[in-house]
């Protein structure tokens, strides 16, 4: 599958950890984007931001992140977020924003993971937009961006890392790179929601959105031992050949057990 061009929505908002708490908070099953603004709005949870504003975060941020495929994630997410810590949290809508923005995703798995194996202690903002001119270059923009929009999307990138747990806050020319671990709690949520959307067992391993904690497929295949001992899944493995034994029918009874701890 192709895909999607890289674009600048992540300038309607960063990580938006706190307002996509409060939002879950106010959302409810068939809540459509307008209808979460007009709750937002009068609810007086957002006293700092002016109704426009508000209106980009919902539609621009937390609409394409979480109210996809019916709703979904933004389910899964308000029925988690009242038990998980916010390590946990931050981790599962960092899956969403970067498949909700390609840039972040790619900017993650081919900058960050790299300068971090490679023992480098921080990420410039030359880092970040070298990685943007060359996409640009690459044809993953829909035209050609101007000195602006690519200074602006630079600084998005790392500071959504930031917001994100991966980046420390510091000076924005020169971020620091912090330990990043996959939870527990974002392995089994992973695997699970890939093998529901229909992922056989052996891509589940291989899927892109691993890399972003830094997996590649024989490190996924620990975590999912690691699931098997905590008594979520049953695996077998020979070879190349892996097969799943999903303990859980559904993404609610997994956010249930997940929930419980």
């Amino acid at each position: 599958m192709e895909r999607a061009l890289y674009t600048t929505q992540l300038q309607a908002g960063l990580g938006l950890v706190n307002e996509t708490r409060a939002l879950l908070e106010l959302w409810s099953p068939g809540m459509s984007a307008s209808q979460l603004h007009d709750i937002a709005l009068k609810s007086g949870r957002f006293p700092e931001i002016t109704a426009r504003r508000l209106r980009n975060i919902v539609s621009e941020c937390f609409a394409p992140r979480y109210l996809t495929a019916d709703g979904e994630p933004a389910l899964h997410l308000k029925k988690l977020s009242a038990e998980l810590p916010a390590s946990e949290l931050i981790q599962l809508m960092l899956v969403f924003t970067s498949r909700a923005n390609p840039i972040l995703g790619d900017f993650i798995r081919d900058v960050y993971w790299a300068r971090y194996a490679g023992g480098y202690q921080e990420i410039s903002s030359e880092d970040a937009r070298a990685f943007v001119e060359r996409g640009i270059d690459d044809g993953k923009t829909s035209k050609r961006w101007s000195e602006s929009t690519i200074r602006r999307v630079s600084a998005y990138l790392t500071g959504c890392c930031a917001d994100y747990g991966l980046l420390g806050r510091g000076l924005r020319s020169s971020r620091r790179i912090l330990p990043f671990r996959i939870s527990a709690t974002t392995s089994a949520y992973l695997a699970y929601e890939l093998h529901f959307r229909g992922v056989g067992d052996n891509a589940v391993l291989n899927h892109d959105d691993w890399k972003l904690f830094g997996l590649e497929r024989d490190d996924v295949l620990e975590e999912m031992k690691r699931l098997s001992l905590k008594g979520l899944i049953i695996i077998q493995s020979a070879g190349d050949v892996v097969r799943v034994g999903w303990k859980q029918h559904d993404m609610e009874e997994l956010c249930d057990v997940l929930a419980k701890g």
